[in-house]
């Protein structure tokens, strides 16, 4: 059977027969994806918790150097073009990092991580300019330049094109005036570069490239959160901010695109985040209705807690099992594009968004569980 062949269409388990010798299961996974599980796990436990109460006070510090630490592991670089320094690798092994990484049940580092090599970086790798991708891929994939997505306003959360940030072409044609404020963006206070999205002419939504050091770029104070305190979660402020030109993103007025599509990776990561942090709680309920003890017996013997911890079983298996099968949909369906093809990414983000939905069911579902548990 051709690649092409066992390649399916997205939504097709909708109305076709599917054979398990066609579905990616974890049972899968490669000798080396396996190994890069575990360096992952091994970074998490003896690296990342022993900072996590500094995080959690919003000392970032640790996160930058455990981001270059991340970067010399080469947890940075997975999705990223060989010829930019990455390893370009699968969306089963971009899936198994995001769930191991959050597989420590913290969310701090987790989350700055995560938009590192997803959001902050993805827009960059499949719409950036040859000089764009040489200027910050390295830094990106080194952990010495951290990444933000700037799309959420006060006024236009999922109605992102709602915007209200306005970006002007300057008189001498060589830069573009940004005004507007950005919210809830993750690594905001950190972060070195953002990706910004604005509308030219208050009418033609784009994406920039804006670096902090780019005059009129600040970020405002750190939220005070209820939940994932340790991620960096500020406003981005543009004031005159002055972007150079070749600093837009994709083409004048297609930043849509870059928003839409880049979210369809997004949710499916977000599948697999809640996976790894599903997994973990299990871990620790079990471990404490084991310890737990009434009536001079461990409540885990109790048929209620023992259903309710089936239920849990269960519902980790469904998670995953989507996770994956998505995943090796995705593989499959992007093996078939041959690299350096015209319009390569183009492309390939066509294959992606062929499984939209299967995306947005990893995410709903997966969260859904994960609430449960």
């Amino acid at each position: 059977m051709t690649i092409a062949e066992r390649s399916r269409k997205g939504g097709a388990f909708l109305i076709e027969e599917t054979g398990a010798s066609e579905v990616f299961t974890p049972e899968d996974f490669s000798e080396e994806q396996r190994q890069l599980a575990d360096t992952v796990e091994h970074f998490v436990a003896r690296e990342v918790i022993p900072h996590a109460e500094r995080i959690e006070n919003h000392d970032f510090a640790p996160v930058r150097s455990l981001m270059k630490r991340a970067g010399e592991l080469g947890l940075l670089m997975i999705d990223v073009p060989e010829e930019f320094g990455g390893l370009e690798l699968d969306k089963v092994t971009s899936a198994l990092v995001t769930e191991k990484i959050f597989s420590s049940c913290y969310s701090g580092f987790a989350g700055a991580f995560c938009i590192q090599t997803g959001l902050g970086t993805i827009p960059l790798i499949y719409y950036g300019t040859r000089a764009q991708k040489e200027k910050y891929l390295g830094r990106i994939i080194t952990g010495d330049l951290i990444t933000a997505y700037c799309l959420t306003e006060p006024d236009a959360g999922s109605d992102a094109l709602g915007a209200k940030t306005s970006a002007v072409l300057s008189a001498d044609g060589r830069e573009y005036v940004l005004n507007g404020t950005k919210q809830f963006i993750t690594n905001g206070g950190i972060a070195g570069l953002y990706t910004v999205f604005a509308k030219v002419d208050r009418e033609h939504f784009t994406a920039f490239l804006v670096e902090r050091s780019f005059p009129g770029v600040t970020a405002g104070p750190e939220e005070k959160k209820l939940g994932i305190r340790g991620t960096s979660t500020t406003a981005v402020i543009l004031e005159d901010a002055r972007v150079p030109v070749g600093n837009v993103l994709g083409k004048v007025g297609k930043g849509h695109k870059i928003a839409f599509n880049i979210l369809n990776i997004g949710r499916f990561k977000l599948g697999a985040w809640a996976t790894g942090v599903a997994k973990v709680a299990l871990a620790e309920g079990a471990r404490y209705a084991n310890a737990r003890r009434q009536f001079g017996v461990p409540i885990a013997s109790f048929g209620a807690i023992r259903e309710k911890i089936a239920d849990i079983v269960a519902d980790i298996f469904r998670s995953e099992s989507i996770v994956y099968r998505v995943a090796g949909l995705l593989d499959r369906r992007l093996e078939t594009i041959e690299k350096g093809t015209p319009d390569y990414y183009r492309i390939y983000q066509k294959g992606i968004e062929e499984y939209a939905a299967e995306c947005a069911i990893a995410k709903v579902y997966g969260s859904e569980a994960l609430d449960r548990i």
